[in-house]
């Protein structure tokens, strides 16, 4: 798209005063009004197009994103927004009236669409164009919503509690242009939370523009791999090592979960893999609260003395159980 120099539609310097911006603006809006100029076809674009650059740069904020483009953005070159600007949005806040007012994809492509205009803005109406089509409109923005990720234990995602974070947040500079900015917030986990799931923190994100409120933050959960325990939905597993003959002959076991240890009986005759369950002792809350499940791993030591080795092969001759019957 092309590049819309709106200081020379206004016919303005770059230094100019909301006052002689006005100034020009109205002088241009008479000429070109199209309820003063019915048999000129061009007149309603003129119109159009000088009440579209007095729209920016009337307003300090519009006016200072439009001059951070750039001196190199000279007339008929085309345009793409430069880097962090690609989601800047503006928005008008009021009561809906009517409208007829077209903005040009360049202004589109700057400040986004999505705009409401007051019951006193400009609109087309059998008796033609009336008022000025911003007048009575409030400015503001606002602010996108952010996302970050919050990565906690296992434990504090299943004990929840306060927990302090700190992170950059995008804000525009004096110079209008976006930067970055360090802020620690506390944010309050929910006992039981889950991978994945969301906290939002309400006005936290973006800041917005004039007077528009701030977006909202969510963070995204991500629960750092454990060295006992592992995940399955709502279930928390724990891999118990047992030796042969404490799977074969049963054993009583001290078992620990995220709520300290406790003791476990091992049936006789377990074998490895089956798993025993601890009711309530997993992720979530209330009746959707997970379980602990406790899966038998068997070992067996890598390294024989002479006397196990004979004692092993005692047994193998002696025992009639065949696994694979």
């Amino acid at each position: 798209m092309e590049y819309k120099d709106y200081y020379e539609i206004l016919g303005v310097d770059k230094k100019s005063s909301k006052e002689e911006i006005a100034k020009a603006y109205k002088k241009l809006a008479k000429k070109y009004h199209p309820d003063l100029n019915p048999n000129d076809p061009t007149a309603e674009d003129k119109f159009k197009e000088v009440t579209e650059a007095y729209e920016v740069l009337k307003d300090e904020e519009k006016r200072k994103l439009y001059d951070s483009l750039g001196s190199n953005w000279q007339h008929g070159q085309h345009f793409q927004p430069p880097p962090g600007y690609e989601n800047v949005h503006f928005e008008f806040r009021g009561d809906r009236g009517g409208t007829g007012f077209d903005f040009s994809d360049f202004f589109e492509n700057i400040f986004g669409g999505g705009f409401d205009r007051t019951a006193q803005g400009f609109q087309r109406t059998s008796r033609g164009f009336q008022r000025d089509p911003f007048s009575g409109a409030s400015f503001s923005r606002k602010g996108q919503d952010a996302e970050a990720a919050l990565e906690l234990t296992l434990e504090e995602a299943y004990k929840g509690g306060s927990k302090s974070l700190s992170l950059q947040e995008q804000v525009f500079g004096p110079d209008g242009r976006p930067m970055l900015q360090h802020k620690t917030l506390s944010v309050n986990i929910p006992a039981g939370i889950k991978d994945g799931n969301k906290i939002r923190l309400s006005g936290q994100g973006s800041p917005g523009l004039g007077s528009g409120q701030s977006g909202d933050l969510y963070l995204k959960v991500k629960i750092l791999p454990h060295q006992l325990f592992k995940l399955d939905g709502n279930n928390i597993i724990y891999d118990l090592p047992l030796t042969p003959w404490e799977a074969a002959l049963g054993t009583s076991v001290r078992v620990p979960t995220l709520e300290g240890e406790i003791d476990m009986t091992i049936p006789q005759g377990v074998s490895s893999g089956r798993k025993m369950r601890i009711r309530g002792k997993g992720m979530g809350r209330g009746a959707a609260k997970g379980d602990q499940l406790v899966r038998i791993m068997i070992k067996v030591p890598d390294k024989l003395t002479n006397q196990e080795k004979e004692l092993w092969e005692q047994l193998s001759q002696v025992s009639g159980f065949n696994p694979r019957n």
